[in-house]
């Protein structure tokens, strides 16, 4: 990819770009796969379109079930629509936030005009703006950045998701961040509702997600210093992600790796403590061969491998996991080499 902006522009430079793109008869959408640092970044790049663009509407392409999702969504009054593919709509133009085309079957071969994101740059992208920070721990900086350059204060409601977004994506800090995410943080922290805040954090559980947890505790399997949870046949993919996060509480564990399959596709939650390895490059090189979407951070990554690709002719369901347990295996074995030498 040829970044548009060289390493040296400011974010004045990129404001100034961004509002050269918008014509008042333009009709936008910003799709995002949801969570809360998406979210946050599509409300607030909604905001910088507010009044010099026609209409802007927030999508995003996945089911939003997780508890503190919801509480979130309901507590500060966020209006999205779920869509299922991006043909078809009187759209005119496309922003994607806090992802990248390659990241979701639902993005690919779809043109954008802004991609904002914070995950390593993919292949071959390709659009009129584009500014990726792998360096940032949320997305959410990068537009409470650009709120900022552009003499914006966000409202309680704006700040308040932004705030949430930060401290999701960075896990309060513990995960892989920069100063700029600080620096947001305590920007934001003032203008945001810490009520809303602590509501949103206690509503993290729900009495569904109890029978989830109960099998994980019968799944888990410890290869060396990885717990891993085979969840089986999911109904939603961010069970997996909660699960994951929930094991890197064990003290015996430096790696939480969860798998379940969803869609036709095997979706694999990656969490590292990050004394040793890299959960991103770990995913990609687990699942590229296999043909699936991997990437992430040091210390959290995510990858998709579809189902066919693994089974090839077998109709054995369980064969990915005894696949993803042997290679698991062999990479907790050659570290311990790796380690010996």
């Amino acid at each position: 990819m040829d970044h548009p902006f060289p390493k040296s522009a400011t974010s004045a430079d990129k404001c100034k770009r961004l509002m050269e793109m918008l014509s008042p008869d333009d009709t936008w959408g910003i799709i995002m796969n949801a969570d809360p640092d998406a979210i946050a970044s599509a409300l607030a790049l909604k905001r910088l379109f507010w009044r010099k663009v026609r209409k802007v509407t927030i999508f995003h392409i996945n089911p939003i079930e997780r508890a503190d999702n919801l509480a979130l969504i309901r507590l500060l009054k966020i209006k999205m629509q779920r869509i299922r593919s991006m043909k078809g709509r009187k759209i005119q133009r496309w922003a994607i936030v806090d992802s990248q085309p390659h990241h979701h079957k639902r993005f690919m071969n779809h043109p954008f005009d802004i991609i904002i994101d914070h995950h390593p740059v993919g292949p071959a992208l390709d659009a009129a703006f584009i500014d990726i920070k792998e360096e940032y721990g949320a997305n959410s900086t990068i537009l409470t950045e650009y709120l900022r350059t552009s003499k914006i204060t966000p409202s309680p409601r704006l700040a308040t998701a932004l705030f949430y977004g930060i401290k999701t994506d960075t896990d309060n800090f513990v995960r892989e961040s920069a100063p700029s995410d600080m620096n947001a943080f305590r920007y934001l922290y003032p203008l945001a509702n810490m009520n809303t805040i602590k509501k949103i954090e206690s509503s993290e559980m729900t009495w569904g997600m109890l029978k989830h947890f109960r099998f994980a505790m019968e799944q888990v399997v410890f290869i060396k210093n990885i717990a891993y949870i085979n969840m089986e046949e999911i109904t939603q993919p961010d069970v997996l992600v909660i699960i994951a996060d929930f094991f890197m509480k064990l003290a015996e564990a430096e790696w939480s790796i969860v798998a379940g399959i969803y869609d036709e596709r095997l979706i694999v939650i990656l969490r590292n403590a990050g004394f040793r390895g890299d959960a991103g490059k770990t995913a990609q090189r687990l699942f590229t061969p296999w043909g699936g979407s991997a990437g992430g951070h040091k210390t959290a990554a995510r990858a998709e491998i579809p189902l066919k690709n693994m089974m090839g002719e077998t109709e054995d369901r369980s064969l990915p996991n005894r696949m993803l347990i042997k290679e698991l295996k062999r990479l907790r074995h050659a570290a311990c080499e790796g380690d010996a030498s």
